[in-house]
Formats: C-alpha cells, sequence, structure tokens
C-alpha cells in the first residue's frame, strides 16, 4: 500500500511538471511563421518596435525644436519683444545702437523709431526736451556726435583746434551776452544799441534767437588778418549754435554769414580772456550763478589750458593769459533768412592784440 502509493505520488507530480512546461511553452512569444521567438529574437522585435516609434515622432515634431516647444507651451517667450528691446535701446549710445539695428530688418525697424534716437540724444547731451524739432533725432544726434564743428564747412585752413564744452537750452528768444564774467547790476538799463553797450561795459541783449537746444565748442583758430601759416597769431573763440544749425541746406551752402554785433578793444594787460552765453530768463537762477562765481572753476594763475563750464541756461569760458598789451573782443551772430530771421549761432572772439 504504502509502495504503491510512492509511486502514484511520483507518477502525479511528474505530471504536474509536464503540464506546466507545457503551459509555458504556449505563452512564449511566437514569431511571423508561429513558431516559438528565441530571447535574442525578442529583444531584437523590441527594439525594432522602438525605433520606428522614434521616427513617427521626428516626422511629427520635425519643424520644431524641443527647447522651443518647451518656451512656447509653458512660458509664451518672443526673442522679439519689442518693449523689452526698447529697454535694452535706452542702455546703448549712438555707435551701439547702429549695430543692433544692422543685425537684421526687425532690429533696424525697431531702433530707427524715433523715441529711441529722441532719448538718446536728449540723455547724451543732457539738456531739457524742446517743444518742437524740424528733423528727425536720428539726424540730430548724428549732427552732435559725429565730430564736426563749424570749421568743418569753411575756413578750415584757419582752424587750429577745438574742444567741445556741452550743450544748453535756450527757453526764450533773448540771450545775455557778455566778454566778463561780472555782469552789470542794471542789464534792464543797457544800451539799446548793442554795439555801444559792447564797447561801455562789454555785454549786451541779443533778441530773436531760436528757442532750443545749443551746442557750445571752444575754437582755437589763427589770426583772420593775415595768411600766413608762420603767424603766430591765435584767436580764442566761443562758438554757440543752435542744434539743428548743420542740418540746414542754407547753412552747408553758405548763404547764412556771420554779421557783427560789435566790438570793444581792451588797450591793456588782460590777464584772462572770457565770454558767456546766458538765457535771458534764467540770469539768476542758481544754476547761472554758479558760473558768474568764478572762483570755483577759474584755472589758477600759471595754468594755461581753458576752462569751461556749462549749466541747463547757459555756458561759460576762461582762459588765463601771458603778459601782453590788450585783447579785441567781436560778437558775431548768424540769422537765418526769410521769415523767421531767428539768431541760429554766436561767436565772441578774443585776439591779442
Amino acid at each position: 500500500m504504502g509502495l504503491c502509493s510512492s509511486k502514484c505520488w511520483r507518477l502525479f507530480r511528474a505530471q504536474q511538471s509536464n503540464r506546466k512546461r507545457g503551459e509555458g511553452m504556449m505563452k512564449r512569444p511566437r514569431d511571423h511563421l508561429g513558431e516559438p521567438m528565441l530571447p535574442s529574437k525578442r529583444k531584437a522585435r523590441v527594439n525594432e518596435e522602438l525605433i520606428q516609434k522614434a521616427r513617427k515622432r521626428e516626422r511629427s515634431h520635425s519643424c520644431s525644436s524641443p527647447l522651443l516647444l518647451c518656451l512656447t507651451r509653458h512660458s509664451e517667450f518672443s526673442w522679439y519683444e519689442e518693449d523689452l528691446w526698447i529697454e535694452v535701446a535706452k542702455c546703448l549710445d549712438g555707435k551701439d545702437l547702429i549695430r543692433l539695428a544692422v543685425t537684421n530688418r526687425w532690429f533696424y525697424r525697431l531702433i530707427m523709431e524715433d523715441s529711441i534716437w529722441k532719448y538718446a540724444c536728449l540723455r547724451d547731451l543732457q539738456v531739457l526736451s524742446p517743444h518742437h524739432v524740424s528733423f528727425k533725432w536720428f539726424q540730430l544726434y548724428a549732427s552732435a556726435f559725429d565730430g564736426s564743428h563749424a570749421y568743418c564747412f569753411r575756413q578750415k585752413e584757419k582752424h587750429i583746434d577745438w574742444m567741445r564744452i556741452g550743450a544748453f537750452f535756450i527757453e526764450t528768444p533773448s540771450a545775455v551776452l557778455t566778454e566778463k564774467l561780472a555782469l552789470p547790476s542794471k542789464l534792464m538799463e543797457l544800451e539799446e544799441d548793442q554795439n555801444r553797450a559792447i564797447q561801455l561795459s562789454g555785454t549786451c541783449i541779443l533778441t530773436d534767437i531760436r528757442t532750443g537746444i545749443w551746442i557750445a565748442d571752444l575754437q582755437l583758430v589763427r589770426c583772420p588778418v593775415c595768411n600766413l601759416n608762420t603767424c603766430e597769431g591765435t584767436m580764442q573763440i566761443l562758438d554757440v549754435r543752435h542744434l539743428e544749425l548743420f542740418l540746414e541746406e542754407s547753412f552747408q551752402n553758405g548763404s547764412w554769414q556771420f554779421e557783427d554785433i560789435g566790438s570793444h578793444r581792451i588797450e591793456k594787460q588782460s590777464n584772462s580772456a572770457s565770454g558767456g552765453v546766458f538765457d535771458y530768463k534764467h540770469i539768476h537762477s542758481p544754476c547761472t550763478a554758479g558760473l558768474l562765481n568764478t572762483s570755483g572753476w577759474f584755472a589758477d594763475p600759471g595754468d594755461w589750458q581753458p576752462r569751461a563750464r556749462i549749466s541747463t541756461h547757459a555756458v561759460a569760458v576762461n582762459t588765463n593769459l601771458q603778459p601782453n598789451d590788450g585783447l579785441h573782443v567781436r560778437f558775431q551772430a548768424m540769422r537765418s533768412k526769410g521769415s523767421d530771421g531767428k539768431v541760429v549761432s554766436i561767436r565772441i572772439s578774443q585776439q591779442l592784440i
């Protein structure tokens, strides 16, 4: 009984084992012919399916970058955001603005917006904004910062050197011109005859001035009397002009010329050559007072380098002189022709006698 039972048990276990192996064979993956697939074939099939899926995804997104898709879906970022680049442009000078403008057409259209060049011009000149200008701000910026000055257009042979002082704003059509930085106590009592006022006090009031932004330069030129290059005579000129002057066609072709306002001859030793142009309305303002307080910016005796000071509504210069016999001071103004007839440039020149 016991032996029979043991044999039956072994037979039962063998049958169960064979059945399990048979079920395993039925569950094993088969190829296209229905034969059981070996492990190596199964791995190759899986790899082939993965490759096909990858190719389908590549075809569906072949024109899109994964980074750009991510940015578009989540942040909606645009590289060509006008407000962003306008703020960037406010931090650039003229040369960098031009470099950015030539990058492509989109940047050219953006950078050539007049508002950007207006901001750059007023920022770099450090002046107030005028109510109206007759030219594009890009042109005005170029004329102010391209290195040109009045003697680039005429009398080049007389020019020796120059320096840019800065820019100021003339708000009213009247200005005080002086070859002394000590103004008369009663400006209103100055002679209406400008030439006589200059001879008596070295100061006059000039009217009918074009308001707006004015540029101030200090020029050093050769003696205007002779044409000899060996002549050591020089003349210092405080040269101020309206910002738009160099863009005027009538100035460029020589139609507008300087006219004498008056002259003053000092026939004694002069320690310095000074000059100033002041907006009449702001003659007593605190910013103008800083220019008239010469002790704060005049050079020390023996220092022959010219000194200049500019404020919101005025400009002044001073140069110490070596021993001399006196000075010849000349006041000139350039007026636009036609119905306007406004003063667009002023010169105060000083030459050693």
